[in-house]
């Protein structure tokens, strides 16, 4: 589904990425590791096209996404979910709320909107917490609004940046739990991560699981 191929992103005399290289298919859950500053963000952004490459090509499904023009991108862009560290909620909004503005950004009927958040609320354990405002939430309960919000649109790919940084172990292991259910159901996840135990972890996948899973190390 993923080609990297030689990928070299610099920021004035600041080596981001320097030709990294690799692929990843559907079904996979996907790790990127690495100190802080080896390009972890960086990467992801190139993935959903935010930023341009100095050399190197991405493709998906074989098209490379850097000669995608115009209304392409956001074409694109609609087969990608994203979670981010800091959740980016708004705490106006219900749950529920919160997760429909991705329905409507990309144009689902309205008439769909109640059976599919339901449905995602559900994955991610949330279904009774769907008329609760974001400053009623945990952190871990944030993050996987975000993460229902990422998955209402029905992505192919999901990437995240960082989406345990700010919570405990315990509570980050519940989000991982969801990140591979979701990796089972045929969805490519790509996760940046300085959480080495937990990397470690979920990749010593069970006999009989669906998922394989990578780890793409950035020096």
């Amino acid at each position: 589904m993923l080609e990297v191929i030689d990928v070299s992103k610099t920021y004035g005399d600041i080596v981001a990425l320097n030709k990294v290289s690799f692929e990843a298919s559907s079904g996979e859950l996907v790790f990127i590791t690495g100190r802080s500053g080896s390009g972890k963000t960086t990467l992801l952004k190139l993935i959903l096209r935010e930023i341009i490459p100095d050399t190197g090509r991405i493709l998906f499904k074989g098209e490379d996404i850097f000669s995608f023009k115009g209304s392409q991108v956001p074409i694109y862009r609609q087969k990608i979910g994203v979670v981010f560290q800091d959740f980016k909620v708004l705490t106006e909004k219900t749950v529920r709320e919160n997760v429909e503005i991705a329905l409507a950004v990309v144009g689902v009927p309205s008439s769909e909107w109640d059976s599919r958040v339901d449905d995602v609320l559900k994955m991610v354990g949330l279904e009774k917490r769907s008329e609760l405002f974001p400053l009623q939430l945990s952190g871990g309960e944030l993050q996987r609004v975000s993460l229902a919000r990422a998955l209402v649109v029905n992505p192919e790919m999901l990437l995240a940046d960082e989406p345990t940084g700010n919570l405990d172990w315990e509570t980050s292991e519940g989000i991982m739990g969801v990140f591979k259910k979701v990796a089972e159901s045929g969805k490519l996840v790509i996760m940046a991560t300085h959480h080495l135990n937990l990397v470690e972890k979920y990749t010593k996948v069970e006999k009989g699981s669906k998922i394989k899973t990578k780890v793409i190390s950035l020096s």
